[in-house]
């Protein structure tokens, strides 16, 4: 909770109303997971309290993107499926094969796959999205 939801909300409060909101500029990226779009199939993983909160940060993007879009800042997510970290190097231990064999694309993600989206985010190139959760997932999400 005080990572995921209470220091996302800190940061981006002082962020915004020190520079964000008085330059009528901003992007603001938050990553949230596509655990905290649909929770997780059964006989996977019980983490309800990780996807309470990334579920928490994909209403908080949604929810700040309406308040400041009147400022020009952009307020967007990231939604990661399976990556290799060190969180989730245990799990990935026993569910792995379960995993890679339940993606579309049959690998999990690396290094490379949110670099793309997240400069794109960034990027005046992303001027009229906001409020938008993107799942970087291999298409897990999709099916």
């Amino acid at each position: 909770m005080d990572l995921n939801l209470t220091g996302t909300f800190l940061v981006t409060q002082a962020v915004g109303k020190r520079s964000m909101i008085p330059n009528r500029y901003g992007r603001i990226i938050t990553i949230a997971s596509i655990a905290g779009l649909r929770g997780n199939p059964v006989g996977m993983l019980k983490t309800l309290a990780y996807n309470t909160t990334k579920g928490g940060l994909v209403n908080f993007t949604r929810a700040l993107a309406g308040e400041w879009g009147e400022h020009n800042i952009t307020v967007n997510a990231l939604a990661p499926g399976f990556f290799p970290s060190k969180m989730t190097k245990s799990a990935l231990q026993t569910i792995a094969e379960k995993v890679i064999a339940s993606t579309p694309l049959h690998r999990l993600g690396d290094d490379q796959d949110l670099k793309g989206i997240a400069v794109l985010l960034a990027s005046d190139a992303s001027r009229h999205i906001t409020g938008q959760i993107i799942a970087v997932d291999g298409g897990v999400s999709s099916v």
